[in-house]
């Protein structure tokens, strides 16, 4: 859901980067959960206390985090919200988390293989596809490319070619 720039100030408030369509949606959940940077599996919740927009960053204020040097060991790290927590994704939307794991098939029938990762370059976000054999590709998650996704069947249907 965001990424932690830096500490801000010096009583363990955050600078972080939303990762969201809607910036400030973060700002309405109780309970936003750490990850440092480089530790996969370390996931620490806090109550959220306060926050507001500054500039393309929210200041957040959380409980458990006093000072500076509590803020700034999840420098870099990353904010998260229970998928609980989350409404519903609307008919025709999905959770970019939802596509990771899902296999990648062109129209061909071929298949490119699985979602990896899904990042946003400033443009559109972008499918990291890897396949069994170890090769990579970035297909950009649009209309024109993406035909379509079915969550449910581990699918997503792509105008892509093996060659590309």
């Amino acid at each position: 859901m965001g990424r932690i720039a830096a500490p801000y100030g010096v009583k363990g408030s955050l600078k972080v980067l939303p990762l969201t369509a809607d910036a400030e949606t973060l700002l309405t959940y109780e309970q936003w959960w750490l990850r440092r940077r480089g530790d996969d599996n370390g996931w620490k919740a806090f109550a959220f206390k306060s926050g507001r927009p500054h500039g393309n960053t929210l200041l957040v204020e959380l409980a458990g985090l006093a000072d500076r040097e509590a803020a700034a060991a999840y420098a870099g790290g990353d904010v998260g919200v229970a998928r609980s927590e989350l409404p519903l994704a609307e008919e025709g939307e999905v959770y970019w988390a939802d596509l990771v794991g899902l296999s990648v098939v062109n129209r061909q029938g071929e298949t490119l293989g699985k979602v990896i990762a899904v990042q946003d370059y400033g443009a559109h976000p972008v499918l990291q596809v890897k396949a069994d054999d170890g090769s990579a590709r970035l297909i950009p998650y649009v209309d024109a490319y993406v035909d379509s996704v079915d969550v449910a069947a581990g699918r997503v249907e792509v105008d892509w070619g093996k060659d590309y």
